[in-house]
């Protein structure tokens, strides 16, 4: 057998081989195969490795943006959008102090809220806001729904101011206006049938005296119509977010069922007012002399009797914007915005007073007991 299989292999490989030779070289050969098997295998590996990456990286350069890009596009395609606005129309150009304030127009009553219990406020509904953190530092019943007189014209200027592009504009008195105005009690700037003035003059005359005339011709000159005016208006409350608890039915303030807000709501719509440079300049104004008009030949001089009679008191701060507000059923009312001596700023608001000036020291009582 041993023979055999010598000689099979010596005519097989035409050589004489021993049998240990013969395993040894088999034995070599099985190695090198199984070297070069590895190596195969090895390259194979490497190049469906490298086959992976390189399609890996083709997906990677198909990615969309992801959302914090596209959130940041959006945001700066807003910016740039109220800035064009702000070109298009200098009257909405933003004030200094609206950089310090909060974003947005939300606020609600928390468990650090104090009430307001001092026997020294003596109006029912109280408010004070802190807008550099947006919380109600304190309040008493500042989310219930009032009639909100004449600081309703705090909106009535502001949605004007929107919507002019010239200050310089003249409107007349007209008939009409006057007869509803009268017939309804209305305080007023002191306007005939005819007189003409400029929108400017319309803009201060609707807050320093609280102007129904002003007001109304403000209304008629933007939108057409008192009635076309306050849908401007709700429309505001609704870009606001206040619609669900405001709605105003007419620009003067005259009491009406549907014509109502909260406290907090006023507070929202002063703070949007005080972020506006024009309407700051005007609800910080003392003082103010109209155009000639036909009973006045060198102007009307208007006062702000809010911060006149404010400024003297200690509230902590400047009163740097007011207006007050009365009908029957609201009593005294007011709300006014604040720069602390720290340099913090607050909203204070108040409804149902017995008198105006005791409406004035509610909110000098509620500042020096809530603000720093």
């Amino acid at each position: 057998m041993g023979n055999y299989r010598k000689a099979h292999y010596r005519k097989r490989n035409g050589e004489r081989l021993s049998a240990s030779e013969y395993k040894a070289r088999r034995k070599k050969e099985i190695i090198l195969h199984f070297i070069l098997l590895i190596a195969i295998l090895l390259f194979c590996i490497i190049g469906l490795v490298l086959l992976i990456k390189k399609v890996t990286h083709k997906k990677e350069e198909v990615v969309p943006p992801d959302n914090s890009t596209e959130e940041l596009t959006v945001v700066d395609t807003i910016v740039k959008e109220e800035e064009k606005k702000e070109e298009e129309n200098p009257f909405l150009k933003k004030s200094e102090d609206a950089s310090s304030f909060f974003e947005g127009y939300e606020v609600s009553l928390s468990d650090d809220t104090a009430y307001i219990s001092s026997e020294n406020t003596i109006s029912t509904y109280a408010l004070l806001l802190d807008l550099d953190n947006g919380k109600v530092i304190a309040s008493k019943d500042g989310n219930v729904k009032i009639n909100p007189a004449s600081m309703t014209k705090i909106l009535t200027l502001l949605v004007a101011v929107e919507h002019i592009d010239n200050l310089d504009d003249t409107f007349a008195m007209t008939q009409e206006i006057g007869n509803y105005v009268y017939s309804n009690d209305c305080s007023c700037v002191g306007l005939k049938v005819g007189d003409t003035l400029t929108i400017r003059d319309l803009l201060y005359g609707t807050i320093l005296p609280s102007g129904a005339d002003a007001s109304m011709c403000l209304a008629e000159y933007v939108a057409g119509s008192q009635e076309e005016f306050v849908k401007l208006m709700n429309e505001k409350l609704d870009e606001l977010g206040l619609s669900d608890t405001a709605h105003f039915t007419n620009c003067i303030g005259i009491y009406d069922e549907d014509h109502y807000c909260t406290l907090m709501d006023m507070a929202m719509i002063l703070k949007a007012a005080e972020e506006n440079e024009l309407c700051h300049e005007i609800l910080n104004t003392r003082t103010y002399v109209t155009s000639p008009t036909s009973e006045h030949p060198e102007g009307i001089t208007i006062s702000n009797w809010f911060l006149r009679r404010i400024e003297d008191k200690d509230t902590h701060g400047q009163v740097a914007g007011a207006k007050t507000g009365f009908v029957n059923q609201s009593g005294c009312c007011g709300a006014s915005y604040q720069v602390s001596n720290n340099g913090n700023h607050y909203i204070c608001v108040t409804a149902d007073s017995y008198s105006p000036w005791r409406c004035i020291y509610d909110h000098v009582d509620i500042y020096s007991n809530y603000t720093s």
